[in-house]
């Protein structure tokens, strides 16, 4: 379990720090290696969450989307100042249980 999310946190800050650089780039105007680095990083993205244990495509990527949202937020907060509201957190922790209903449910 350490593994799994260790990768998905891994693969959050991956897609979310890329996308990031390439807003920057694009919406702020800031130079194309800003870009580059972004799309760099978003491949890494790409491998990690390959690099799972769980053999199903489509369950590893529901249950990151549920880690990826958590994480957006505390990228918003930390990064752009955003914090999350008492609905952000609610939403997030809905997330949370889904996306462990989604990997460790008894199949």
């Amino acid at each position: 379990m350490f593994k799994s999310i260790t990768l998905f946190i891994l693969a959050g800050l991956a897609e979310i720090g890329g996308g990031y650089l390439i807003w920057l780039w694009i919406k702020n105007g800031l130079p194309v290696w800003y870009g580059a680095m972004g799309g760099a990083i978003l491949i890494v993205y790409g491998i990690l969450p390959a690099l799972q244990d769980f053999p199903d495509f489509g369950r590893v990527y529901a249950a990151y989307g549920g880690l990826f949202i958590v994480l957006a937020l505390l990228w918003g907060w930390g990064v752009d100042g955003k914090a999350p509201d008492f609905y952000d957190g609610l939403g997030a922790l809905i997330c949370l249980a889904g996306a462990g209903i989604i990997l460790w449910a008894p199949r």
